[in-house]
């Protein structure tokens, strides 16, 4: 699953890339992002995350498990249980439901161990380290160009852009990223799970 998702990131990547290179947007380029329709402050279960369920005073019953790509989960005595789409703490009261047939007042906590794809954000192009990053509430342009060793030499950081996927389709941010590594924190842009920052070449 682990070498899927890999795989499936750098497609994402590669197509991007390309669209760069031969000029096509792939979507409509905006000055003002909108904010993805799942926009949420609490983090979103998604495919490919790494769950740790505890269930308290029943370790026999705790388990580390994926979630699958059809967005579902299975531990002991819980099967095929949807966690795609929902927080930690509404699966955690989902499996509580569940678990009252079985025990008495079950406690169940749920923990992200690990973000798969859809909840990383992915920075590609011409910075020092480009790569995927897991999502944290709060994040923004500037946090994920400073994580992958900021902008190259060869960076045209005035027509980067943010590719995010929203409820029209997807979407191409402007970001002026040289602007905003000199001090214009109006380019300083929130980003969301499923993001994509793209810094093209300088054209000589």
């Amino acid at each position: 699953m682990r070498l899927i998702t890999i795989i499936r990131a750098a497609a994402l990547a590669i197509a991007i890339l390309t669209a760069s290179a031969c000029g096509s947007s792939g979507g409509m380029l905006v000055d003002e992002c909108p904010t993805p329709p799942f926009a949420s402050e609490e983090y979103i279960i998604g495919p490919g995350d790494v769950l740790q369920i505890v269930v308290w005073r029943n370790a026999e019953l705790s388990a580390e498990v994926p979630v699958r790509p059809d967005g579902k989960v299975s531990t002991p005595l819980i099967d095929d249980m949807v966690a795609s789409g929902k927080t930690p703490s509404q699966l955690s009261a989902n499996m509580e439901e569940v678990l009252a047939e079985f025990l008495r007042t079950p406690e169940v906590s749920v923990m992200v161990a690990q973000q798969g794809a859809a909840n990383q954000v992915q920075v590609i192009g011409e910075v020092v380290a480009p790569q995927a990053l897991s999502y944290r509430e709060g994040l923004r342009v500037l946090d994920i160009i400073i994580a992958s060793g900021g902008l190259s030499e060869f960076a045209a950081g005035n027509r980067a852009r943010v590719v995010r996927p929203t409820a029209l389709g997807q979407v191409n941010c402007s970001v002026r990223a040289r602007d905003l590594v000199d001090g214009d924190m109006s380019q300083n842009i929130l980003i969301y799970p499923g993001d994509v920052l793209v810094v093209p070449e300088t054209r000589f």
